[in-house]
């Protein structure tokens, strides 16, 4: 199994909103230059991210991006689903046509796999992130 860049990149832009969050709407511009994400790639994951409702928009001066629910309420499994990012450690993807248009004899041990990694990321919450210990000098480093 492996995670892309595509989810790894849309957790830390969220966790960057919701650590900057407080200070209003936040540009993509100041997140991707605090994480050293691609402006480009960033509108895409965010486009994805507003259609599943987990960041709103705000036009205008002083305009940019904040999360539609509380950091609570969103999870890294969330994040990872809305930016189509699979959580599969199949060879299959999933389908159960691994040998031969058949299961294989380790199917159901990477599906469940797949399964329990999807209900640990469940279980994170951005609000989890955000108070971890180790996220705060990161976060401060990054705002200079």
């Amino acid at each position: 199994m492996r995670l892309t860049t595509r989810g790894r990149y849309a957790v830390t832009a969220m966790l960057d909103l919701a650590l900057h969050g407080d200070k209003g709407p936040i540009s993509l511009a100041d997140i991707s230059q605090r994480q050293e994400i691609s402006l480009s790639y960033l509108e895409q994951l965010f486009a994805k991210l507003r259609q599943k409702d987990l960041v709103s928009s705000v036009r205008g001066p002083g305009g940019g991006y904040r999360l539609s629910r509380d950091c609570t309420a969103i999870n890294v499994a969330e994040i990872i689903d809305a930016v189509n990012e699979s959580i599969d450690a199949t060879s299959c993807n999933g389908k159960g046509n691994c040998q031969n248009g058949g299961v294989c004899l380790t199917h159901y041990l990477w599906d469940d796999l797949s399964q329990q990694i999807h209900r640990f990321l469940s279980g994170i919450t951005l609000d989890s992130l955000v108070q971890q210990q180790e996220v705060r000098p990161v976060m401060l480093s990054g705002a200079e």
